[in-house]
């Protein structure tokens, strides 16, 4: 892995999905774990790629930018979503920042409650949290209302909004 950790994070096997985002330090609740950091790119560029085959790392930050983790990213696009997370996301200033949610101890996988957009079907929610909705639906969220609340709206590719 050639990318640059932010300091405090590691990266390996989530029981999640896939890779995930763990503590390397202990953190306490309501201190900043991270930036979430990574290409900026207009929505529209964000939509097309969104349409690519494969996950995508992408967060809106408001109505007309989004980040992509998945190009100069710090681990921070390896947290996973859970129906029981450990940290939260706060926008500020066009900038996206993970907080601690409560006492994180050191090896704990990383998680927040993911929110989605533009798809109209629902996917399985893989987190298997005591509170685990079993399906996470995709729809009803806007990047208006994302602004407008200040909380991103993280969408992983998993179909249904692409045309062609």
């Amino acid at each position: 892995m050639t990318e640059r950790l932010a300091f405090g994070l590691a990266i390996g096997k989530s029981g999640i999905h896939g890779r995930g985002c763990f503590a390397a330090t202990p953190f306490h609740q309501n201190q900043r774990i991270a930036e979430y950091v990574g290409e900026r790119i207009s929505l529209a560029e964000a939509e097309r790629r969104r349409c690519a085959p494969g996950e995508q790392c992408i967060c809106d930050v408001d109505s007309e930018w989004a980040v992509d983790g998945s190009q100069g990213g710090n681990g921070t696009q390896y947290i996973n979503h859970s129906c029981q997370p450990n940290s939260y996301v706060i926008v500020s200033e066009r900038r996206i920042f993970i907080y601690a949610l409560r006492e994180i101890a050191s090896g704990e996988e990383l998680t927040t409650d993911y929110l989605y957009e533009l798809y109209s079907e629902q996917t399985s929610c893989l987190c298997h949290s005591a509170t685990c909705d079993e399906t996470t639906s995709l729809a009803g969220v806007s990047s208006e209302s994302a602004e407008a609340s200040q909380t991103p709206v993280w969408t992983p590719n998993v179909g249904g909004a692409c045309e062609g």
